[in-house]
């Protein structure tokens, strides 16, 4: 075995050391792999002669060569250049790579240089090579004819004649080679860096041979490149290599000397030390060879071909609504880069920044679409500044993280806390992803990933041992389960407002944010949160923003006339909603007294009677709000009740607690007991969850609006006399010219204004319930019991067994009313059914009054419903509030109303 790693160390001295002469020929052999010590010493001298050959005829040539041959031989920079570098993907089969060379070759730059990645997976074989042999696995060899075979069949269907020959002799020996090697690390059991960074490397010399082999065929002027000849990069402690640009430089131009052309085809990912020994540039190699190709020709742009249309404002398979982006800054890309957003490696942006070199973005399976530029950002860039959200560019998210956080009083003032702390993270080999400390000093917390966080919260705890003892420190805590999110955006953070927008979203979201982080380079803002808030997080930050539809989940119980009404009217705005006001409103689930409706992405609402019929499932209320509220793909959920039921109206206070959002018809939680509304009230007010009753008093109206409005401008309410049941102005509109009490109501019944029992309007409860909440609304607190009720039903007939017995015995009781209607028409007056708010007095009253037939009340028509506000400033003329106060549409158009109000809360344009 001492013999062999001593052969070993030969090999790598003398072979790998004296193969790398710089600036040989594309034709060179590959003989790098060898094991024969004589051969390699024979081809090394040889080798060396041909080198030999090619600086004498080089010398030669330019003492003879008139000055004009000399310059074409000169290496040109500049605008001249344009450089495209293509993923794995982009050539990983054999009409792929015809198609990356019809772009090439469409492209009408003067000069190209074309960046290839290996075959797709093939990087991922070759390294597998590696791990078999030093594992004794002798399937190595069958892995290796697989790779093989690959490539041999791509040759085959993409080219021909002497370039096939010539690419599959190549092929051949580079595959014997290779196992001659292999057989060796199976023998040594161990491969050295330097050993398997040339085994993985042969991916990319044979892509790239094999496209400027196609593109050859086509007449153009193309050579390859093997960059190893080329690119010098000094490895450096952090796995990571720094390219030594002059040198690089000075390689570059000695290489085009002796191979002048117009399009170069060149490897990317692989490189030499200054030693030249073969290495590779590690992770997102390819793009990095692109991009320091880029500086070293100062070339006009620097193009990436992948398989996505751009950079997206987010994960698009967390946000649906996700947009390409079409410009970021440097900053920015490195930024969303960091935190795990699917653009750059940062160091990539570094070769081309310097020179201020744009990289494009593209998709080479939709050429359509134009891509994203990354650029200097334009200091006249009119666009940005119009919109707010264009200085937020992006969204990114970092997952399965930890918050450690270090606190206590001890540890404010001391020099070199901080250092400790984070030199016993060093020791542990941990990566901190995001610092925050207190401006007290009194605590500082960081992110680490969840894997590391034990041995960095044990080696905390070590190190400190005494502090924590003595109560310097009051303790190491760990906070796991968490993400990061960070919004990035070109000086957005000296943009006023934007902060605020963020922290907003994330608020009315219901999220809890952990940690903050904010730095002065003003291109992120981080935020830590629960990993199970994290999608909702990064929905609810992406819509206010406008990046997307401001989504919200809903879900609809009681689909009866009034909830029917409200789905028909959701379904006629949806489009419009979407495209002109950003809107997206998602029914999830509709809930009725049997049967329920549930959908993952939202129901068709043009055929959600049919699919109840079709799919619905036995209703459940607490199946029914969990899978409306638990779609984390949609940050906002609303529940609207279209009942009017008690047993529903009391799980509001639970679902705004979980951060559902309610709108409501429904009088019953409004108008219950005072200490549950009370509550209600409270937590509505102490949260960022929305509660909307506007459609509870007077449907579609605008009187709990208008009521508020009087009071947030300081307006204090005197009175309030209104009425608010469009039942009983539809009877007392018609109740004149002899007509009797019961004819009208049965009228109305017939019409559809009264309930299915008439008493429940007669009764005037369902006014009483209106005037309390009204009284609450102005500051009384009131039981429904205070108010005294003027009941309409006679009292012999509230005992009826039916609807229909009441019918037939109400006329028996016309007289009476007959003589209240003759009494007040006699005084020039007519009857109205109304309800009042005294709120001097604090007190209210629902009552059959008598008006003048000037007054507003007497000049109403149909079910309209008429409110008067008498207020401080409005005492002499009351504020009048009239319109239709009942039916299916202007009450569901009511509810409406309240749910756009809430998209509007919630970051849609206003």
């Amino acid at each position: 075995m001492a013999s062999f790693s001593a052969a070993v160390a030969h090999f790598s001295h003398s072979s790998l050391h004296s193969h790398h002469k710089p600036f040989q020929s594309q034709c060179r052999p590959f003989f790098l792999s060898r094991p024969s010590h004589s051969l390699r010493k024979g081809l090394t001298l040889q080798l060396g002669r041909e080198a030999l050959s090619t600086t004498i005829r080089a010398s030669f040539t330019a003492d003879v060569t008139p000055n004009v041959s000399l310059e074409e031989k000169q290496l040109p920079k500049g605008e001249t250049w344009s450089v495209h570098k293509f993923g794995g993907t982009c050539v990983g089969t054999s009409q792929r790579i015809k198609n990356v060379a019809d772009i090439i070759l469409k492209d009408d730059s003067e000069r190209k240089l074309v960046v290839v990645s290996a075959m797709s997976k093939v990087t991922d074989m070759m390294y597998d090579l590696i791990h078999k042999a030093q594992s004794r696995d002798e399937s190595y060899i069958s892995s290796l004819d697989a790779v093989l075979e690959k490539h041999s069949a791509t040759a085959h269907d993409i080219l021909d004649g002497d370039n096939l020959a010539s690419f599959l002799s190549k092929l051949h020996h580079d595959i014997s080679n290779l196992k001659a090697m292999l057989r060796a690390i199976y023998i040594a059991g161990h491969a050295t860096e330097s050993f398997t960074d040339f085994v993985v490397g042969h991916g990319e010399l044979w892509s790239a041979h094999m496209l400027s082999l196609v593109i050859r065929k086509n007449g153009t002027d193309c050579k390859w490149m093997d960059t190893r000849d080329v690119l010098i990069v000094n490895p450096t402690s952090s796995n990571q290599v720094d390219p030594d640009y002059l040198e690089s430089e000075q390689r570059l131009e000695k290489w085009f000397s002796l191979n002048p052309c117009k399009v170069i085809i060149a490897t990317g990912f692989i490189a030499s030390t200054p030693q030249n020994i073969p290495t590779t540039l590690k992770r997102d190699g390819s793009d990095f060879s692109a991009a320091i190709m880029g500086a070293l020709f100062r070339a006009r742009q620097v193009t990436i071909w992948t398989d996505v249309d751009g950079v997206y404002s987010a994960d698009p398979r967390k946000v649906s609504e996700a947009v390409i982006l079409k410009t970021l800054s440097y900053q920015e890309a490195w930024e969303m880069s960091y935190f795990g957003a699917n653009v750059l490696h940062p160091r990539t942006i570094i070769p081309v920044m310097r020179y201020g070199i744009p990289i494009m973005i593209r998709n080479i399976f939709n050429l359509s679409s134009p891509g994203t530029k990354i650029c200097h950002p334009s200091i006249n860039d009119f666009e940005d500044k119009q919109n707010l959200q264009n200085y937020v560019k992006g969204f990114a998210t970092i997952d399965n993280l930890a918050l450690v956080n270090v606190e206590g009083t001890g540890m404010a003032g001391v020099p070199g806390t901080a250092n400790a702390i984070f030199g016993a993270v060093k020791d542990v080999g941990a990566n901190v992803i995001m610092i925050s400390q207190a401006s007290s000093e009194h605590s500082i917390c960081f992110a680490v990933p969840e894997k590391e966080v034990t041995a960095v919260a044990e080696a905390l705890q070590s190190r400190f041992r005494q502090a924590l003892d003595n109560g310097r420190l009051s303790q190491v805590a760990v906070i796991p389960n968490c993400s990061i999110l960070a919004a990035v955006g070109q000086k957005m953070a000296s943009t006023p407002g934007v902060s605020a927008s963020l922290f907003n979203a994330l608020a009315k979201a219901n999220i809890n944010v952990r940690a903050i982080a904010q730095g002065c380079s003003e291109y992120n803002i981080t935020v830590v949160v629960k990993r199970e808030d994290c999608i909702k997080a990064l929905r609810a930050v992406h819509s206010r923003f406008y990046l997307s539809r401001t989504t919200i989940a809903m879900g609809i119980i009681g689909p009866g006339l009034i909830g029917s009404t409200l789905l028909d009217q959701l379904r006629d705005q949806a489009s419009t909603l979407k495209e002109e006001f950003n809107i997206d409103l998602r029914v999830m689930g509709i809930l009725g007294s049997k049967s329920m409706l549930l959908s993952d992405i939202g129901i068709d609402l043009a055929t959600w009677r049919e699919l109840r019929e079709e799919r619905g499932e036995t209703a459940n209320l607490e199946k029914f709000v969990q899978h409306v509220h638990g779609n984390h793909f949609i940050p906002n959920t609303a529940l609207v009740d279209c009942t009017a039921d008690t047993v529903i109206a009391g799980y509001y206070y639970e679902w705004l607690r979980k951060g559902i959002h309610v709108v409501t018809p429904n009088k019953k939680a409004n108008s219950g007991p005072l200490d549950q509304y009370l509550k209600l009230r409270a937590l509505q007010r102490q949260s960022y969850t929305h509660y909307f009753y506007e459609a509870t008093v007077g449907a579609g109206l605008p009187i709990v609006s208008t009521l508020r409005g009087l009071l947030e401008t300081g307006d204090r309410i005197l009175q309030i006399e209104g009425i608010f049941s469009g039942t009983l102005s539809y009877i007392f509109n018609n109740f004149k010219d002899g007509r009797a009490f019961s004819e009208v109501v049965a009228e109305a019944k017939e019409a559809g204004y009264t309930e299915p029992d008439p008493r429940d309007d007669l009764s005037g409860t369902d006014v009483a319930r209106k005037v309390i909440i009204l009284a609450r609304e102005s500051g009384l607190k009131l039981e429904l019991s205070n108010i005294p009720v003027e009941s309409l039903v006679p009292e012999p007939l509230r005992v009826c067994a039916s609807a229909q017995e009441f019918m037939q015995e109400l006329p028996k009781f016309d007289q009476e009313f007959t003589k209240k209607q003759e009494e007040a028409e006699n005084a020039g007056e007519v009857l109205r059914y109304v309800g009042v708010v005294d709120v001097t007095n604090k007190k209210g009253v629902v009552e059959l009054r008598r008006y003048k037939k000037d007054h507003p009340f007497a000049q109403l028509s149909g079910s309209d419903n008429i409110i008067a506000f008498t207020t401080r400033r409005y005492q002499q003329q009351p504020l009048i509030v009239r319109g239709p106060g009942a039916g299916a549409q202007v009450t569901a158009g009511g509810i409406f109303s309240d749910i756009l109000r809430l998209a509007s809360y919630l970051g849609a344009p206003s």
